[in-house]
């Protein structure tokens, strides 16, 4: 008899489904989730006592209810006031219930705790929590933990509990390495936990807020360990796949491009040439990332990669993050590589999701013939219905835009499936055994696994990221800038004084040069009082009538946006008012003034990447950063920060460094690890010997104890360790 089908799951409860949202489905998960701060519930204050001293941290009484009444001016609320020792305090509750009406009932002793204020009118608390009197005091501070909408910090409490109490936690750092770390000698895994949940009454507050305390450097050292162990183990699966070999011929593709080129490479782009052809001549599928700063010559670095894979039989895809961005690309790369491609009988093909069918079909027929050598596009070279013949090199551009899956879909474009299997579609893979549609494609032979990866960046990786999130990559940099490149002159501009500047960049018209004009947002908003990008187009259009002014957004269809941006380019906009859609990769050598409004709002890598848009072409260039304080205050630690970086630098690894220094990783990593950075504890610049140590022992580890190595990995990244694949 057939077995009876299995009982249907019991649902979720909405705590439950709270908890899988914050990643809390392993008991190892919840013995991780660290407080993100403390009360202490351990002592009472007279309140006699606590009124001598206001603090702005919370106190602790106790005192019995005097007077109590529910008022409706100038709103609903209940107000409370309680005595105790001869002091008075009034609780004031705008949100509160039939029982807490009969828990504070007048005469009633109970235990108050909050932040108390002072004032003409006596001591008062807001919404205080509020206890009966007299029970015992808990022995250690009470932790507050990071949450989510339906999850109460007292489920919270008791399911990390829970969690701590049946989490493996025996060691998984063998002691030839532990013994070299104080903190991993003096606190083993669980007592560092224990303490950090509950840490005893009279704990310094101010070292487990910092993360200074030894408990918490335990924890840092073994988050460290388990990010390089998972960084190896990714750099160690990769090597032992494969990809196809790619040499091009003497006097082949690459040496036909630079003989082209109305340019000399320079040095460095030389250097970071040779270093990818070294990489993509082996069977070992090339991890590169290509950095450089803005306008040092990334994209034909690109170019000179794919002949190379081109070159060898194979196809090349470039993926970029916008329509934009994509289109530059393929206006450059076209220029330079379609006449010496259409000499083999090939093509550079174009796919974007703007793309009408008729106009897609016969690109993606090129595609899965292999008549189209590189392929250029946004997102839309990653969808189901392309299909490659042999793609041999992938290259994503601004690649920290980009998602893990995305990354990793455009990896498994990479070869057909093996002959014999139908492709998307339906067709058939054509002809014998081993047999490639098109005549420039050699036989397919033996079937590789994985493409090449090269990845760029016009965003500087500061060390101690590239030793940590980009451990696994073999990093290039662009170290140098080509020549004819003018220096950009930045300026601060307060918002008073926009009339001189639209005065100015009407000599510069006359001049015949063209102004970008970046806002941030494109309408209205009624949470930020910003002038907005259609405000901001009239107001020019009307202050200047004798110059054209266009208007450049996310929002306009993509025809329309590359209307807007083709008439740019040839000189009939003489102010591009626009989003940050032309952050990257727009290349207008006229365009001599970039103004940045609010700037105050914008990132720091953000400001240096819409500055590397002027300073094209031969005339002096200028960025105004014109920014705005709040009414009556002072622009913010950050945004003061970031312009003095802006004015003070135009070197974007210095940038960058600042840009780690202000925010973190997080912004260098962008989707990198799909929103979930791999570390949460450590900090990479307060824990650089920690790092150091970590990067020693994981290869030690793997080498001499690979189950304890596995172990380590699995207790802290579980399944996010997919997302070094990409």
């Amino acid at each position: 008899m057939p077995d009876p089908p299995a009982p249907p799951a019991k649902p979720l409860s909405a705590p439950q489904k709270a908890l899988r949202k914050l990643g809390l489905v392993r008991p190892i998960d919840l013995a991780l989730h660290l407080p993100l701060r403390y009360e202490d519930e351990t002592r009472l204050t007279p309140l006699a006592e606590a009124a001598r001293v206001l603090a702005s941290e919370p106190v602790q009484f106790e005192a019995t209810v005097v007077h109590q009444e529910v008022t409706y001016r100038p709103r609903r609320q209940l107000l409370v006031t309680v005595e105790d020792g001869g002091e008075r305090c009034l609780l004031r509750f705008f949100n509160f219930y039939p029982s807490q009406l009969k828990q504070m009932a007048v005469g009633a002793r109970l235990r108050f705790r909050g932040e108390l204020r002072g004032g003409f009118g006596g001591l008062s608390m807001m919404h205080p929590t509020v206890h009966v009197a007299g029970g015992a005091l808990p022995g250690a501070l009470t932790p507050v933990y990071p949450t989510v909408a339906q999850l109460p910090q007292a489920y919270l409490r008791k399911v990390v509990l829970a969690g701590l109490a049946q989490a493996d936690l025996t060691a998984s750092i063998p002691e030839e390495f532990s013994s070299q770390i104080e903190a991993l000698r003096a606190w083993d895994l669980r007592k560092a936990l224990t303490f950090l949940h509950y840490p005893a009454a009279g704990s310094t507050l101010g070292e487990l807020q910092d993360h200074s305390h030894p408990a918490w450097q335990r924890l840092k050292a073994e988050e460290l360990l388990a990010q390089q162990l998972s960084q190896h183990q990714a750099r160690a699966e990769r090597a032992r796949l494969r990809a196809p070999a790619l040499q091009a011929a003497r006097g082949g593709l690459p040496e036909q491009l630079l003989a082209a080129l109305p340019f000399q490479f320079t040095g460095a782009q030389r250097r970071v040439g040779e270093e990818i052809a070294r990489d993509v001549a082996r069977t070992q599928p090339m991890h590169r990332l290509l950095q450089g700063d803005v306008g040092s010559g990334k994209t034909v670095v690109a170019a000179l990669a794919a002949c190379v894979a081109i070159d060898a039989g194979w196809q090349c895809a470039l993926m970029a993050p916008t329509e934009i961005l994509a289109e530059q690309h393929f206006a450059k790369l076209a220029q330079w590589l379609a006449p010496l491609l259409a000499a083999r009988g090939q093509q550079v093909a174009w796919l974007t999701g703007s793309q009408k069918k008729k106009e897609r079909a016969p690109m993606l027929a090129a595609i899965e013939s292999g008549a189209a050598a590189l392929v250029i596009g946004t997102h839309a070279v990653i969808q189901a219905q392309v299909q490659f013949a042999r793609l041999g090199l992938a290259i994503i551009d601004e690649q920290h835009r980009f998602g893990v899956e995305q990354r990793l879909a455009l990896r498994q474009k990479a070869l057909p499936p093996p002959l014999g299997e139908g492709r998307g579609g339906g067709a058939e893979v054509q002809g014998e055994a081993g047999a490639s549609s098109h005549p420039c494609l050699p036989p397919i032979g033996e079937r590789a696994t994985e493409p090449h990866l090269l990845m760029m960046s016009a965003t500087p990786i500061p060390r101690t990221l590239a030793m940590s999130y980009y451990a696994d990559l073999d990093v290039s940099t662009l170290d140098e800038l080509p020549p004819g490149r003018t220096p950009v002159v930045t300026k601060l501009l307060a918002e008073h004084r926009r009339d001189e500047l639209v005065e100015r960049l009407r000599a510069q018209i006359a001049e015949g040069r063209q102004v970008y004009w970046v806002c941030p947002l494109i309408e209205e908003s009624e949470a930020l009082d910003l002038r907005h990008a259609s405000q901001t187009h009239a107001e020019l259009s009307a202050a200047l009538p004798a110059a054209r002014v266009g208007l450049l957004h996310a929002r306009l269809p993509p025809a329309e946006k590359k209307a807007v941006m083709a008439e740019f380019v040839a000189g009939r906009i003489d102010v591009l008012v626009s989003t940050t859609v032309i952050e990257v990769g727009v290349d207008v050598p006229n365009a001599s003034v970039m103004v940045i409004e609010h700037a105050e709002r914008f990132g720091l890598s953000q400001l240096h990447q819409l500055r590397g848009r002027v300073g094209r072409g031969a005339a002096a260039s200028a960025c105004v950063l014109l920014y705005s304080v709040p009414e009556g205050g002072r622009l913010g630690e950050t945004a003061r920060a970031r312009l003095k970086a802006m004015l003070e630098t135009a070197d974007g690894f210095e940038i960058a460094r600042r840009d780690l220094e202000i925010r973190g990783p997080g912004e260098f990593l962008g989707a990198r690890q799909s929103g979930d950075a791999l570390l949460r504890f450590a900090d990479l610049a307060e824990d650089s010997a920690l790092l150091q140590w970590a990067r020693a022992t994981a290869p030690a580890m793997w080498a001499r104890h690979p189950q304890d190595a596995a172990r380590h990995v699995e207790r802290w990244l579980g399944a996010r360790t997919d997302y070094l694949k990409a």
